[in-house]
C-alpha cells in the first residue's frame, strides 16, 4: 500500500537516494540527475515533499544526513559508488540496516542481478535460457564452444566499456588472455558471453500489487550498420549523441502477427524472472534472439533508468501509464 502524506507523515520528507555526481562524473553517472528530477515532479503531484542524498564512500555522513531527514520512506536510485558498480547494494544495504523502506528491488535481487555472472548462475541454475559464458579464472561452469563471445564487465551497467572490439573469437585460452588485457576498463572483474547475433529486445514490468505487469517489449533495431558492424548496444548507442550509434538503435514497438508466439513467450520468461529473483516495483529484462528464433535472457535490471528520455519511460508512454502513476505504483511496492 502506497504511505499517504497524511498529517502524521507531513512533517517528514521522502529521500531520494543516489549515487553522488560531480562535473567531473561521466554521462552514464550524471543521468541519475536527471531520474531525481523526474521523480521529485511526480512524487509532488502525490502530494510528498522530497530532498536528495547523494551517497559516497562516506557512510557515516549518509547515516547522519538519513537520520536527520527521518524519511518515510526512500527512492532508491544508487547505481554505484566512487563510479564503482561493484558498491551497487551498498544503498540498498543501508537503507535496510536503518530499517528505512525504499523502492525497486530488494537487496538480495539487486546483488545477484547486479553481479551479471551471479545472475547467469541463478538463471542456469533455474533451468531458464541465458547464453553460454567463459569465465576469467577456474573451471567452466558448462562445457563451451570456441566461438563468438562478447567480452563484459561483471558489475558495470550502461554499457560500460562495450564497443566494436569486444566481440572476440576464439576458444577458452584465447579469450581468457582476451579479458586479462581488458579487465582494468572493466570495473576490474569480466567474463565472456556467447555473442547472440540477432535480434534484441527489452520487456519493461511494473507492479500492479499482485504481480507484474508487462506491456508490450521495445525491440531494438540497428539502421545502416555495414555488413561486419557488430549490432549491440554499447557505450556510445547510449551516452554519446555524436556517434553514429546513437542516432541509428531504434526502438521499435509495432510487429508483425508472425511474432506474436515470440512476444507471449518474452512476456513468460520476463515474468519468470520476477518471480525467480523475487523483484518489486519495477523491472526491466534484456534478451536476444536467435537464428532459430529462439529466446536467451542477456541480464535483468531490478532498478532500471527512470529518466524520461529513457527506454522505460517510452515503454510506459506506449502503454498508456502516465509517468506519474508508475511512481505511484512503484512507491506502493516499498521494501519493508
Amino acid at each position: 500500500m502506497i504511505p499517504h502524506p497524511d498529517s502524521r507523515a507531513s512533517s517528514r520528507t521522502v529521500v531520494i537516494l543516489h549515487n553522488a555526481v560531480s562535473d567531473a562524473s561521466s554521462p552514464d553517472e550524471r543521468d541519475v540527475l536527471d531520474q531525481a528530477e523526474a521523480i521529485e515532479c511526480a512524487l509532488g503531484e502525490l502530494g510528498f515533499r522530497t530532498v536528495r542524498i547523494g551517497l559516497g564512500l562516506d557512510l557515516t555522513a549518509a547515516v547522519s544526513a538519513l537520520r536527520d531527514k527521518a524519511p518515510l520512506f526512500a527512492v532508491n536510485l544508487v547505481e554505484s559508488l566512487d563510479a564503482r558498480g561493484c558498491l551497487i547494494h551498498v544503498g540498498p544495504a543501508l537503507l535496510t540496516a536503518m530499517r528505512i523502506p525504499y523502492t525497486g528491488g530488494p537487496l538480495d535481487a539487486i546483488f545477484n542481478t547486479s553481479n551479471k555472472l551471479t545472475g547467469k548462475r541463478i538463471l542456469a541454475l533455474a533451468g531458464l535460457p541465458t547464453p553460454d559464458w567463459i569465465e576469467a579464472e577456474g573451471i567452466a561452469a558448462r562445457h563451451v564452444e570456441p566461438g563468438r563471445y562478447i567480452i563484459k564487465s561483471v558489475w558495470e551497467h550502461a554499457s560500460v566499456g562495450l564497443d566494436d572490439t569486444s566481440i572476440v573469437t576464439g576458444d577458452i585460452a584465447s579469450i581468457r588472455q582476451d579479458m586479462a588485457s581488458r579487465r582494468d576498463r572493466l570495473g576490474g572483474l569480466c567474463f565472456a558471453e556467447r555473442f547472440i547475433d540477432g535480434r534484441e529486445f527489452n520487456i519493461g514490468m511494473l507492479t500492479t500489487g499482485g504481480g507484474p505487469e508487462g506491456w508490450p517489449p521495445a525491440e531494438i533495431e540497428f539502421v545502416g550498420y555495414a555488413d561486419g558492424k557488430p549490432k549491440m548496444v554499447g557505450y556510445q548507442a547510449k551516452w554519446d549523441e555524436s556517434s553514429f550509434e546513437y542516432h541509428n538503435t531504434v526502438r521499435k514497438y509495432a510487429f508483425a502477427e508472425t511474432d506474436g508466439r515470440l512476444l507471449e513467450e518474452l512476456a513468460d520468461l520476463s515474468r519468470a524472472c520476477w518471480d525467480l529473483f523475487h523483484l518489486k516495483g519495477y523491472a526491466r529484462v534484456d534478451f536476444r534472439i536467435d537464428s532459430d528464433g529462439k529466446p536467451w535472457i542477456l541480464e535483468i535490471n531490478a532498478n532500471p533508468c527512470l529518466s524520461k528520455d529513457a527506454g522505460f519511460a517510452a515503454a510506459l508512454q506506449r502503454a498508456g501509464i502516465s509517468y506519474t502513476e508508475a511512481i505511484r505504483r512503484i512507491v506502493s511496492d516499498l521494501n519493508v
